[in-house]
């Protein structure tokens, strides 16, 4: 209990669907090569394989999730905060179970809106292309948040700034525009659902102070423990996917002292 001074939980959307991410290569082949490469020479794509879990709690997903967050709370120390990344479809529900198992609405200090511009657009409605992160602290009046560790973004209208300005940067606000992590990334790991490290790092280095213990229990492809050995903190990540545990074991090796346990 009162052992983590920051948790970022990103579970499962509940979108009823299944989310995967198909894997390919590209083999050499000049006779029945589908795709051209450098040089003109013709290659061959290929199945790699395949990440994903089925993503449908239905009408349980309160239900599901409660518990595990009521188990964050007590272990976040005095101080501490969670980072809770959702969908728009679950996240008036979640935001209220969240305020009740905090106590009470002043208990979210920011809801954060996470905006990408990738991927189909739909002609029947307005394109979704944002996520929802709700901040809660375990103490509305005592919480991290090292503003000067913050990372800074462009002005939209530079010259309307000083030189000094405008060479430093703005504050982002409580709208985060940044990508999704693009398909031919280094930082890909081909697990669906993988979060970029910008938006991690920029939660990581503004709510903990190196040396703290950071959890994240829908752990994933382990971006949040990536961003926590970056910025010098310490790390628990859960999953129950075995592609997840995959996924992780590969990521994290390059980090000294790093334990794994199923």
């Amino acid at each position: 209990s009162e052992s983590v001074a920051l948790a970022y939980v990103d579970p499962p959307f509940n979108t009823g669907k299944r989310q995967a991410r198909r894997r390919v290569r590209t083999v050499r082949d000049d006779r029945q090569g589908d795709r051209t490469g450098f040089g003109g020479k013709s290659y061959r794509t290929e199945a790699a394989g395949e990440t994903g879990y089925a993503d449908d709690f239905g009408d349980d997903y309160p239900a599901f999730l409660r518990p595990r967050m009521e188990e964050v709370r007590r272990v976040l120390a005095p101080n501490g905060s969670l980072f809770f990344h959702i969908g728009w479809r679950q996240a008036a529900r979640c935001r209220l179970m969240l305020e009740d198992i905090f106590g009470g609405p002043r208990r979210c200090i920011n809801e954060i809106i996470w905006a990408y511009d990738f991927g189909a657009r739909s002609k029947s409605r307005w394109p979704a292309k944002h996520d929802n992160i709700y901040w809660f602290a375990k103490d509305c009046k005592n919480f991290v948040f090292n503003h000067d560790a913050v990372d800074r973004i462009p002005y939209m209208a530079p010259g309307l700034q000083t030189p000094e300005r405008a060479a430093r940067g703005k504050p982002p606000t409580d709208v985060w525009w940044s990508s999704i992590v693009p398909t031919n990334s280094r930082e890909r790991t081909g697990y669906a659902t993988q979060k970029p490290l910008t938006i991690a790092r920029r939660i990581v280095r503004a709510h903990s102070h190196p040396g703290d213990a950071v959890l994240d229990c829908f752990a994933g492809s382990g971006t949040t423990g990536e961003a926590a050995a970056e910025c010098g903190r310490q790390f628990i990540l859960m999953d129950s996917n075995p592609q997840a545990f995959a996924a992780m074991k590969k990521r994290l090796q390059k980090f000294p002292g790093v334990k794994f346990v199923k």
